[in-house]
């Protein structure tokens, strides 16, 4: 399995994510369509289906252009159905989608929409987050509560360390920032935070992140208490 970064609107990351052996080739989140065609035709590879973890714009506003250029079947949270048009099939916790061969289990993850949803891919150690799990952050809570993102927050830090975990946003170095006021005694959140800065001075992408890196670095992610992760997400709202 393959799996590319596209880069769309100010700083968001939508994916394409390809199975050679069938030609599979999914596109997830598409903020916007042009980008998604020309990286993928610059492969040789063909759309096949398009995927969306939440209904906001910024994720879902190439969909129909996509679709029309591609005919390919949009997939998203069935609890938001009413918010993303066109879209075909919805899925929900549980639910099992492919590329080819390769199998994601759906993940209902709610606290930034109350439908959210994350595509999981155990055998190939990979999940896509949308806006919920970030380099050393979280999404805002704009429809949920403080308890709903600890519940994602916990389910995250269960799997393996070396998960790859592909979000929506290029937001790592802001995270950093704020995770080092949180934490100034991490020796391994200042670490990364001069990684994160040498990246970004280089014009290079900070995602994918692994779930062992979140572990050490992610106050949202290392919060002990539903209060604990509230007070970081107020915190970092005005920071």
């Amino acid at each position: 399995m393959e799996i590319v970064a596209v880069p769309v609107l100010s700083d968001n990351y939508a994916w394409l994510v390809h199975d050679d052996a069938s030609g599979a080739t999914v596109a997830i989140d598409p903020g916007e369509a042009q980008p998604l065609i020309d990286a993928a035709a610059a492969r040789g590879w063909t759309i096949t289906a398009i995927w969306n973890t939440h209904w906001h714009a910024d994720h879902v506003g190439g969909n129909a252009a996509l679709k029309a250029a591609t005919g390919a079947r949009i997939t998203g949270p069935e609890a938001e159905r009413a918010k993303i048009a066109d879209m075909d099939d919805g899925v929900g916790e549980g639910a099992m989608l492919f590329v080819g061969d390769h199998q994601a289990q759906v993940w209902a993850v709610p606290g930034h929409t109350a439908g959210h949803v994350a595509f999981h891919f155990a055998d190939d150690g990979v999940i896509f987050t949308g806006d919920t799990l970030f380099a050393m952050g979280c999404g805002r809570l704009f429809e949920g509560a403080a308890a709903e993102m600890f519940c994602n927050m916990a389910r995250y830090a269960d799997l393996p360390a070396d998960t790859r975990v592909y979000c929506g946003h290029e937001y790592t170095l802001s995270n950093a920032r704020y995770a080092a006021q949180a934490e100034p005694d991490n020796a391994a959140i200042l670490e990364r935070l001069a990684a994160v800065q040498a990246m970004r001075e280089r014009g290079e992408a900070t995602v994918p992140t692994t779930i062992g890196a979140e572990r050490a670095t992610n106050p949202f992610l290392r919060a002990e208490t539903v209060g604990e992760l509230a007070r970081h997400r107020s915190a970092k709202d005005a920071f």
